[in-house]
């Protein structure tokens, strides 16, 4: 069976297709079907008493959606928003959020025998959304499970946010 996420060859390698963005000099990649759509970045409403990563919220054709910062997400160094910035609108867990990120990259097709498991980093490391590592010719891609990536705690903020 094909679909628009998962295509087969003539050996019967399966094929997940992931959009891939950037986050400084890192490159992500989120599962295609997970993705809604992919919007320039537009001004976002701030909601008071949230935590620092949930940016606020955006109007996407009349709904109401909690938008996330990935940088502050991942702790990493804030950057002013730039012509490139652009929010990923996906669904988890049947929510849609928008995910703030620097830059769209591509369509990545990306073989099951192209993923690593993710590395021990230790204890102190949180890396339960990370679901692989591709490895893309000289390239290294972090598969994020967008599943994993906020905790149902941190969705109930979201849901409350928005």
């Amino acid at each position: 069976m094909t679909t628009a996420a998962t295509l087969g060859t003539e050996t019967g390698t399966q094929v997940n297709q992931y959009l891939t963005f950037t986050l400084g000099s890192e490159e992500y990649g989120i599962e295609i079907l997970k993705v809604q759509e992919i919007k320039g970045y537009t001004g976002i409403t701030p909601i008071p008493n949230t935590p620092p990563y949930i940016r606020g919220v955006m109007n996407l054709r009349g709904t109401v959606i909690p938008v996330v910062d990935l940088r502050v997400k991942f702790s990493m160094e804030e950057q002013a928003y730039d012509k490139f910035t652009v929010i990923i609108v996906v669904t988890v867990r049947d929510k849609v959020i928008g995910v703030v990120v620097d830059a769209v990259s591509d369509v990545l097709d990306v073989a099951a025998s192209q993923i690593r498991e993710t590395p021990d980093l230790g204890a102190r490391a949180d890396v339960r959304f990370i679901g692989g590592m591709a490895t893309v010719g000289e390239k290294l891609v972090v598969l994020l499970d967008i599943e994993k990536l906020l905790s149902a705690e941190e969705m109930s903020s979201l849901t409350s946010a928005a």
